[in-house]
């Protein structure tokens, strides 16, 4: 399907949305490549294990709010997880 073939005006409120939000192209991709799934969209963006993995690289002794909200965790897990890493070390 091409742009000037889709009537957004017809389109199911879902995909009209997601049209709105991010345009026709990606729309049909996303329609294309998961048409029929049943999708659960997680509420963090990043995995818990591989931020915990980036928060022990990227920490520096001072940055944890930095780094709570750039993997948006709270600052008391950025802090576990820092402490957890240093009693496995």
């Amino acid at each position: 399907m091409k742009d000037k073939e889709i009537d957004i005006e017809a389109l199911q409120d879902f995909y009209k949305g997601l049209c709105e939000l991010i345009g026709v192209d990606a729309m049909l991709a996303v329609y294309q490549h998961y048409r029929g799934s049943q999708l659960t969209i997680p509420t963090h963006l990043y995995d818990r294990k591989r931020a915990s993995q980036q928060v022990v690289q990227k920490y520096t002794g001072n940055n944890s709010m930095q780094l709570a909200r750039k993997y948006g965790y709270s600052q008391k897990w950025v802090r576990k997880v820092i402490r957890d890493n240093k009693n496995k070390g």
